[in-house]
């Protein structure tokens, strides 16, 4: 007969490779490449410029791309910004309450259930993006998100910055393709 403690461990042990390996698999099954496009003008002159971009996370990073009606293409990674929170560092603020506030309508993005020791991300509107030219010229973006938690998917627009000073305006719908794995 095995004593509590080793059956502790041997728990302890089968928990630490059985939930990594169940996380990796699912990662694999659920791995799918989201794509959208975009639209947008440079100011001065109205000149149209086409984005696109690609992401493999459900479209808060990955990679973009925008083209200039003469045929000059910048490219580089984009990133949404998030925070993740673990639950567990929410636990100070349901004492005295129900956990996860869950028992009140109506009082924010953060409603219950909160579940066990796990991550909630903060997803905030805010996209941007670093890309280059073929001849290292440069163009900075950034973009207001319409529907943050969706990332790219959820649409937004906002602003380029060429390196020359001209800017581009950018709108991007809502609406992705989602390929399998790719």
């Amino acid at each position: 007969m095995r004593h509590p403690n080793q059956l502790k461990s041997a728990t302890f042990m089968a928990q630490t490779i059985v939930v990594p390996a169940l996380l990796c698999a699912g990662i694999a099954l659920s791995g799918c490449t989201s794509l959208g496009t975009g639209s947008g003008s440079v100011s001065p002159g109205g000149a149209p410029v086409a984005f696109a971009w690609k992401s493999t996370d459900g479209g808060t990073a990955g990679t973009m791309s925008a083209t200039l009606a003469g045929g000059q293409t910048f490219s580089g990674p984009y990133l949404q910004i998030t925070r993740e929170v673990s639950n567990v560092d929410f636990d100070p603020m349901w004492s005295g309450w129900s956990y996860g506030w869950n028992d009140w309508d109506g009082w924010g993005p953060y409603g219950g259930p909160f579940g066990g020791p796990a991550f909630v991300t903060e997803y905030s509107d805010h996209v941007i993006a670093n890309l280059q030219s073929a001849d290292g010229q440069r163009m900075r973006c950034r973009f207001n998100l319409t529907t943050p938690v969706d990332g790219m998917t959820g649409g937004g627009q906002g602003e380029c910055q060429l390196g020359n000073g001209r800017s581009v305006q950018a709108e991007f719908p809502r609406g992705s393709t989602k390929l399998g794995n790719v």
